[in-house]
């Protein structure tokens, strides 16, 4: 009897101009000029066999390769950009956090700042900009009104506005946010232009590089906001997954010859993150049609335990039990390899070809 084979961990989708593409080359690293990557949280770590593989399909090239992320996205791409066992140290020093009581912003503050001095050990923040062909950018937001103070009542009230508004028309969120674009300046990214968004659009420069990355993950409530960063307005600076969660943007501009990769946790992208339960937010067909989205499949999450990948809630579902939510963790992480293995396969054997499938969302 001939063994059962099993499901494929990781699912391909594409737009249709960039599926067009894959079936008639395959899926080439020269054709990629930017990758993507979403706020999320723990989420990450699912990826975390991707983030080990898709830097060695781009192992040979020499024109710049635009990186932009929010929040998680955003500290995943500073590993990539610094390479030498950056992404372990990451990791690790992740999935190790333990607090012994609810804590405090500033805890959570101050936790994340040693997460991120491990991350770098040795390098400078200026190694991070000095990549022979990556070019960083990190998503964040200035906020506005009363979402500026750093007490929790008030800034509640000033999100429970802002999810008002998001509720009644997304772009009424710059009434309480303004996204703020920092950005490796050595060349300029195709989404420069994005608009549909006030957008501050900063260098990113040693001065500000860590700022910056602390302040794309500073989730609201949870971590207090960074102030005033270098070369940036005036203003306390949070998360960029509130307007960009998962990244919704005009990547490429006129440019249709070239692709956006996307290792994502999912298969949904979601505007904002104050549009996670609104189903019916989706993303703007025209801004998805050359990209390329990679995602574990159903069969994949179902078979990690408790059925679904990492998330922020784990740490309030594991308070005080710490070892079984590093043991599930780091559960997830080993079986990432899958995902990675078979990207890599797919692409080097050309089966991508064959495997690639319309974007959920416009089946």
């Amino acid at each position: 009897m001939q063994a059962k084979r099993a499901a494929p961990a990781l699912c391909i989708y594409a737009g249709e101009k960039a599926r067009g593409i894959i079936r008639d080359e395959g899926l080439r690293p020269d054709r990629v000029r930017i990758v993507a990557g979403a706020a999320g949280g723990p989420k990450w770590l699912v990826l975390h066999g991707l983030d080990r593989r898709w830097p060695l399909f781009f192992a040979h090239r020499t024109k710049p390769l635009f990186l932009i992320g929010a929040s998680i996205g955003a500290w995943r791409f500073l590993c990539a950009v610094l390479g030498d066992g950056a992404l372990d140290r990451f990791r690790e020093g992740y999935i190790e956090q333990r607090y012994e009581h609810k804590p405090s912003t500033a805890e959570v503050t101050g936790q994340t700042w040693c997460i991120l001095r491990h991350l770098l050990a040795d390098h400078s923040p200026g190694e991070a900009l000095s990549h022979a062909f990556y070019r960083m950018s990190v998503l964040t937001v200035r906020s506005r009104h009363l979402i500026q103070s750093g007490r929790k009542v008030v800034q509640g009230l000033g999100l429970t506005g802002a999810a008002l508004a998001n509720l009644a028309r997304r772009k009424w969120l710059k009434y309480f946010f303004e996204r703020s674009l920092f950005y490796d300046g050595r060349d300029i990214p195709p989404f420069l232009g994005m608009n549909d968004f006030p957008t501050q659009k900063t260098l990113l420069t040693p001065a500000n590089l860590l700022q910056a990355t602390i302040a794309s993950g500073s989730i609201p409530l949870v971590m207090q906001g960074i102030p005033d960063i270098p070369g940036a307005k005036a203003g306390i600076y949070l998360d960029g997954g509130i307007v960009d969660y998962h990244i919704d943007i005009d990547y490429l501009g006129a440019d249709d010859h070239h692709l956006v990769l996307y290792p994502h946790y999912t298969d949904r992208i979601v505007p904002g993150w104050l549009d996670k339960h609104l189903t019916w937010r989706t993303p703007r067909s025209e801004r998805t049609q050359n990209l390329v989205l990679v995602s574990p499949s159903r069969e994949f999450v179902q078979a990690l335990p408790y059925a679904k990948i990492p998330d922020r809630n784990d740490f309030a579902l594991f308070f005080k039990r710490d070892g079984e939510r590093i043991a599930y963790w780091r559960t997830a992480v080993e079986a990432s390899e899958r995902l990675g293995e078979e990207f890599f396969e797919a692409v080097q054997s050309g089966r991508i070809r064959e495997l690639v499938r319309p974007l959920p969302w416009q089946k």
